[in-house]
């Protein structure tokens, strides 16, 4: 695995990445600043869309039709259940839901999340090879440095650490929106943290 020179990266190349993996998903693509030593109490901030791009970078939001002044994190919630009505997401809701995974499963991630069921099936829409969508994906983590951690609400069983792609391997999530699937990907480097999901109705 060949990582993308961090220095390399810069707004055009970063921005041209996001765009051509996700505009025709239903995605979300934001970053914030972080600012506390639990990374976990600065995601709600990135789903408000309460703070700016550090760098002023341009992500995706193509929930924004669905917020509110009421609810400006929609559609990120913790969902009704049995008799609990949704709420917004705490840090220790956050915390509960993702787990940490490696790079590689991070990379795999990003290409599985631009399209709906979280899959690399969906890369069959694409005319570039494989290893061309795999260094979009680098180049997007490459923002975050070198010493990034990441952690998704998508798990296989029995595996820690890692996801699975491979054609028929089953996955589930934890969810974290209102939607029927939500599939996604927390970035967290010392001065940033990078929200990138994908929401389908099932």
């Amino acid at each position: 695995m060949q990582a993308v020179d961090p220095s390399a990266v810069d707004r055009t190349s970063w921005e041209a990445a996001v765009r051509h993996l996700y505009e025709d998903a239903f995605s979300f693509v934001a970053t914030g600043p972080r600012t506390q030593e639990d990374w976990r109490a600065d995601v709600p901030a990135v789903m408000k869309r309460a703070v700016p791009d550090p760098r002023g970078w341009v992500g995706l939001d193509d929930t924004a039709n669905v917020r509110s002044q009421e609810h400006p994190d929609s559609p990120f919630c913790r969902p009704s259940f049995r008799a609990e009505p949704s709420r917004p997401l705490t840090p220790t809701d956050i915390g509960e839901r993702l787990w940490e995974i490696d790079r590689a499963s991070a990379e795999n991630l990003l290409l599985a999340l631009t399209d709906g069921g979280c899959t690399l099936g969906n890369l069959k829409r694409f005319t570039e090879s494989f290893d061309e969508l795999q260094d979009m994906a680098r180049t997007i983590l490459a923002r975050y440095g070198d010493t990034f951690t990441c952690y998704t609400n998508v798990s296989h069983i029995g595996r820690i650490g890692t996801l699975d792609f491979a054609a028929g391997t089953s996955h589930g999530w934890s969810p974290m929106t209102f939607y029927g699937e939500d599939s996604g990907l927390v970035v967290v480097s010392d001065n940033e943290v990078g929200l990138f999901w994908t929401f389908d109705d099932l």
